[in-house]
């Protein structure tokens, strides 16, 4: 049977058909696609060729007439390829009906059978016809179009399409570079002369080591604002360092830096650019750069002092300062003078960041314009608590007495300086410098001589002079030959002396000789001790090798070990070493200044030299406050006398003082008693009695200085009264004797103050009838007196007082007893304190009352039985 195909027109009610127009279309379009791929993919790699060299900043970069003959190829290329897009048909009804039967695997042309229709036949044909088109309608079902394929391997075998693609990926991430291009450079045409070298510009901001502050970076992370846009400000330290590196660029990049308040900026250049002075050398400013162009790279330097902006190739960074203060350092007490001639300096500093070190300025006050002195001015280093302290409080003491400055009048400066060269300078203090004293007239004699002409070697004749007239007759004045002979070297290299080391080495030589002559060996061996101290001090100061400071302490030893022998056969050779014994009770022991030692060495070990230089500064005090010299009788004798009357007097004024409050105790009870009961006494309803009138006219056999049964309470209230001018004159005393203390060297105590404090306060409490208030300030006062006797005998003892009987500490009190009635303890190191003696501190006497107010409220309930009540009754003394 013939079938003829043929196209019905026209929408038929049939919803196949409808389905199948619609898939059809869909099949024809991807068709179209399928067919324009291959075509259109070289259009695309074209396309991406061009990005790919724009992003790669090819058209940035190239003269204008090769970036004209780029896009005229470019667009030549681009003409061609798009050129053969023609041709292209859309795709028929019957390649979209084969498309769909090939993608859903339908068999016997089910979906293009549903279009034909037989050539001709009769009614049995057609039926048959019809009920084909129906099996293959129902096979249909649901048709899948799927995607285009345009099959592109075909068209390009080796996969060259790639190319392209990798290359405007890779152009796409290099466009954010500073060398990339951008798609605008497509129609900016610029002369290549024009073009702008690479530049990469580094800045940071170095804060003062000392501040332990972290570096502040300023490029990076889009930090940095145009010059009229900056406004945030970044705090950094003041004296901090700012570096900007510049690699390649043109060079004429202008980094500057515009203090608050100037007009010009300071502009940074690197050090090769700096102008020359008249020298030929680099000014020096602020605006320094160190370090010279390396590999195109500039590096610049400044040191920001001040608040300002720094402008680098536009962009601007605005700097807070935060100001670094100058250190503070003042005197914690006058200076003073050590028992072995040294200068003990306390003092306080403090720094906002860390004290480096400090020293004290020593200058003499009367030295002639014209003198030329042959030493340079005294070295006295404060020994700091510990390095880069913010706020230090310590004592120094240090020997000056070889100085020739050593005893005349100077000016002492403390001097504070901080890790930025800062420095912080005190109230000058004038004072004698402390010198060395000789008892024998001779070394004095050549001490002097020794300082003329060492503070001014004009004065050498003069010298000279005075070692004649001291050799007028040897047979009289110097009566040992050693002597004689040594003053006649010394004159010698005096006469020959020409240049200023001739002179130091002669002047040298009589001190010396003056040392010699004063105590042997024994002043030898205290200098040869103080060096070592003063080697072992620097070598811990700059954080010596372990070695080092073993050899240091070695020597250290050694001279120790030395004075300390040579002391001994002194002390021995003037009869002093068995009362030094008895007196001190062996305070100071060789032993333990071998454990100070080791304990130095052993910290200096283990690193913590701080620690050990402390140690070592606190070893020089003790072995300056050593007295190391010979008996002194005479004016020391009465100064120990002067010392033993004061402790007299003040072990008087304690007794007064204990007597007077028990005293103000005793009239206080009693009119508390009176107030209390309300008994009526004697007098109360007839003519008033006096104090110690015992009601008949006549004297009391009891003291005036006692309450009595007989007298009333306005009679107590007036007697407490009478007891302020006792109580006046305790304080009078105690203000005596804080003066002639003052007079003898003695510091008196806070203890003394809080005395006298107390005891004003008990003559008000006395001159308004308030007994229990007074007793509560005596009881304080006697506490405080003995805080101040116990700080008055630790000074004395400081004072090296302790050499025997007459010259050592003022043995306080008679018959072993101390001012307050305390035995001595065993070893005769001061007072006894737990001894029999007791002062009633303030809690007991409020105990004490609380115990007479319950005697009181069981005696007035009338509870009480009547055994109970007349033991209460004797308890406060009613019977």
């Amino acid at each position: 049977m013939a079938i003829e195909r043929q196209r019905k027109t026209g929408a038929t009610g049939n919803p196949l058909a409808r389905r199948l127009a619609g898939k059809r279309l869909a099949a024809r379009t991807i068709l179209y696609l399928e067919t324009l791929a291959p075509r259109l993919l070289p259009v695309l790699l074209l396309v991406a060729g061009f990005l790919a060299l724009t992003w790669f900043g090819y058209f940035r970069h190239v003269p204008a007439w090769l970036h004209i003959a780029t896009l005229a190829a470019f667009a030549l290329c681009l003409a061609g390829l798009l050129l053969r897009l023609r041709g292209l048909d859309w795709p028929s009804v019957d390649r979209a009906d084969r498309m769909l039967e090939a993608r859903n695997a339908l068999a016997h042309q089910a979906i293009r059978v549903q279009d034909d229709q037989p050539a001709g036949g009769d009614a049995f044909a057609e039926a048959l016809w019809r009920e084909h088109q129906a099996r293959m309608a129902r096979m249909i079902g649901s048709l899948r179009t799927g995607t285009p394929e345009p099959d592109i391997a075909r068209h390009d075998r080796h996969a060259l399409r790639a190319i392209p693609v990798l290359l405007v990926v890779i152009a796409f991430a290099f466009s954010y570079s500073n060398r990339a291009g951008m798609l605008a450079d497509i129609v900016s045409f610029r002369p290549a002369a024009e073009t702008t070298p690479d530049m990469r510009i580094d800045a940071w901001v170095t804060p003062p080591a000392h501040t332990s502050r972290a570096p502040v970076f300023l490029t990076g992370n889009g930090q940095g604002q145009p010059a009229e846009a900056a406004k945030d400000e970044i705090r950094i330290p003041q004296f901090s360092e700012l570096t900007v590196r510049v690699t390649g660029g043109s060079g004429d990049e202008q980094v500057s830096y515009q203090a608050a308040g100037e007009t010009a900026a300071t502009a940074i250049r690197p050090e090769e650019e700096k102008p020359k002075d008249e020298k030929g050398a680099a000014s020096r400013t602020d605006a320094k750069a160190p370090v010279a162009a390396v590999n195109g790279a500039r590096t610049m330097q400044y040191k920001i002092l001040k608040d300002g902006t720094l402008t680098v190739d536009g962009r601007s960074w605005v700097f807070s300062v935060i100001p670094d203060r100058v250190p503070e350092i003042a005197f914690d007490g006058i200076p003073k003078k050590t028992v072995a001639a040294a200068l003990e300096i306390s003092f306080i500093a403090k720094d906002d960041y860390g004290l480096q070190d400090a020293h004290a300025e020593i200058v003499p006050v009367d030295q002639p314009k014209d003198a030329r002195p042959l030493y340079p001015l005294p070295d006295y280093r404060l020994d700091l608590p510990r390095r880069a302290a913010r706020d230090a409080k310590g004592t120094t003491s240090r020997n000056l007495s070889e100085h020739p400055l050593s005893g005349k009048r100077v000016k002492i400066t403390l001097v504070a300086r901080d890790a930025a060269g800062q420095e912080g300078r005190s109230q000058p203090v004038e004072m004698i410098l402390p010198a060395k004293t000789f008892f024998e007239p001779l070394a004095a004699a050549v001490a002097d001589q020794r300082q003329v002409f060492a503070l001014d070697a004009n004065q050498l004749a003069y010298a000279i002079a005075l070692n004649e007239a001291l050799t007028i007759r040897p047979e009289e004045t110097i009566p040992n030959l050693t002597h004689f002979l040594l003053l006649q070297s010394a004159a010698a290299r005096m006469k020959l002396a020409r240049t200023d080391d001739q002179m130091r080495e002669t002047a040298d030589y009589l001190w010396e000789i003056a040392l010699g002559i004063e105590d042997g060996n024994l002043s030898l061996a205290d200098r040869r001790l103080r060096e070592a101290q003063k080697a072992l001090s620097e070598a811990l100061e700059r954080n010596a090798s372990d070695e080092e400071i073993a050899q240091l302490m070695k020597e250290l030893r050694e001279a120790m070990q030395a004075y300390m022998e040579e002391l001994a056969r002194q002390a021995a050779k003037n009869g002093q070493m068995q009362q030094n014994a008895q007196q001190q009770g062996q305070i100071l022991r060789q032993q333990d200044l071998q454990r100070m030692m080791d304990q130095i060495e052993n910290l200096a070990r283990s690193g913590a030299r701080e620690q050990a230089q402390q140690m070592l500064s606190e070893l020089q005090r003790m072995m300056n406050n050593l007295q190391a010299g010979r008996p002194q009788q005479g004016q020391q004798g009465q100064q120990n006398d002067a010392m033993r009357q004061q402790m007299d007097k003040l072990g008087e004024l304690m007794q007064k003082q204990q007597q007077l409050m028990e005293q103000t105790f005793q009239f206080d009870q009693a009119l508390r008693d009176r107030q209390q009961l309300g008994d009526p006494m004697p007098g109360e309803d007839g003519e008033q009695q006096q104090p110690g009138d015992n009601g008949a006219g006549q004297p009391s056999d009891k003291s005036a200085g006692q309450p009595t049964d007989q007298m009333t309470a306005e009679q107590l209230r007036e007697a407490l009264k009478k007891l302020q001018e006792q109580q006046d004159g305790l304080g009078k005393q105690l203000g005596e004797l804080q003066e002639a203390l003052k007079g003898m060297g003695l510091e008196p105590g806070e203890g003394f103050g809080q005395a006298g404090r107390e005891m004003k306060g008990a003559s008000e409490a006395l001159g308004e009838g308030q007994g229990e208030a007074a007793v509560g300030s005596q009881g304080r006062a006697l506490e405080a007196l003995r805080q101040g006797a116990q700080n008055m005998m630790s000074q004395m003892q400081a004072m090296g007082q302790g050499q025997g009987p007459g010259e050592g500490m003022p043995q306080a009190g008679r018959n072993g007893r101390d001012p307050l009635g305390r035995e001595h303890n065993a070893n005769g190191q001061g007072p006894d304190f737990g001894g029999p003696t007791k002062i009633p501190e303030e809690i007991d006497i409020q105990r004490a009352r609380e115990i007479l107010d319950e005697i009181r409220r069981r005696l007035g309930t009338g509870a009480a039985p009547g055994f109970e009540r007349d033991y209460l009754e004797r308890l406060l003394g009613i019977r």
